[in-house]
């Protein structure tokens, strides 16, 4: 593997090897210094060109828990700020000494446009509404680590799947490991056409939470929507949102996952995220060990993991 730009790219097969590798770096994020050598002397760049807390700070701790020099690019602080282009941008990055871009982008298919112009890795850390491979790597680990497997499994996506890079690399993933999606969304919130999606849809989230297993809910992406796609932000929660009534609709061993930031009082009500059954903290803790397994294997295959 040279770069992760696509959940699709891994299959089943690339996605079983990675939840592997995590298993050691979940280890190793257990030590009391939680820090190997794989990949000292190498360099990994935070390119982030939108806001970002959990995902950027996320890799960097796995950067570093590798024993990796890490750059990190404020776009705000740069000669992007004048004017400069992704281009000569990503190629003077390269030039400093970038073994690894980190890249996240509001426009669709930036991290493959820059595989072009450089020979380092790139990791797609979320472009536009279109991917964000490492958040559905991490997504199936939790699930994994809780149930087993997800072979089985009957998942609703609840929410703004539109809009959603998420949403897309959660039905991939899901589905090449066993299991099955519905989609529960308005109409407006759904893409104009599911041709290829593995996916069920409904409109209805009360009629489907008996049956499923895991609730998992996208947050509202205010940010994103320039039409009036939805009547009211308190008639979405009647129907969408996640309160502390319908989790008791929802089975004895259902799980709840969201990938953050929430939107508390809207999707998910502010209580529902302190119940057992929510895997919102399992997520963001996984993602190092996650991110980890990434960097790994796109930088230091065969490099030895103990302490050093």
């Amino acid at each position: 593997m040279s770069h992760l730009l696509s959940v699709a790219d891994l299959g089943r097969d690339g996605l079983d090897e990675l939840l592997r590798l995590t298993d050691r770096f979940t280890e190793v994020s257990e030590r009391a210094i939680p820090r190997v050598p794989a990949l000292r002397g190498k360099t990994v760049v935070s390119l982030f060109y939108e806001d970002s807390t959990r995902t950027r700070l996320s890799f960097e701790t796995a950067a570093r828990r590798l024993s990796a020099d890490v750059m990190n690019f404020g776009v705000g602080a740069s000669s992007v700020s004048k004017g400069e282009s992704l281009r000569d941008t990503v190629e003077t990055i390269e030039a400093l000494g970038a073994d690894a871009i980190v890249v996240r982008h509001r426009s669709a298919g930036v991290p493959w446009q820059i595989t072009r112009w450089v020979d380092a890795a790139v990791v797609n850390a979320g472009d536009g509404w279109h991917e964000h491979p490492t958040q559905a790597i991490l997504d199936c680990y939790a699930l994994r680590e809780r149930r087993g497997g997800l072979s089985g499994l009957r998942i609703g996506i609840v929410g703004d799947v539109k809009h959603s890079r998420v949403a897309r690399s959660d039905v991939f993933a899901f589905t090449s490991l066993g299991a099955e999606v519905v989609l529960v969304a308005p109409p407006t919130l759904l893409p104009p056409s599911l041709e290829g999606w593995p996916v069920t849809v409904s409109h209805d989230l009360d009629a489907v939470l008996p049956g499923l297993d895991v609730l998992y809910l996208l947050r509202i992406q205010r940010e994103r929507m320039t039409e009036a796609l939805l009547p009211s932000l308190r008639e979405y929660t009647a129907r969408y949102g996640l309160t502390r009534r319908r989790v008791e609709r929802l089975g004895a061993d259902a799980l709840v996952m969201h990938p953050g930031p929430m939107n508390r009082g809207v999707e998910i009500a502010a209580e529902v995220t302190e119940l057992p059954c929510s895997l919102v903290t399992s997520q963001v803790r996984h993602g190092v060990a996650v991110r980890m397994a990434v960097l790994y294997l796109l930088l230091g295959s065969g490099v030895s993991l103990t302490d050093g």
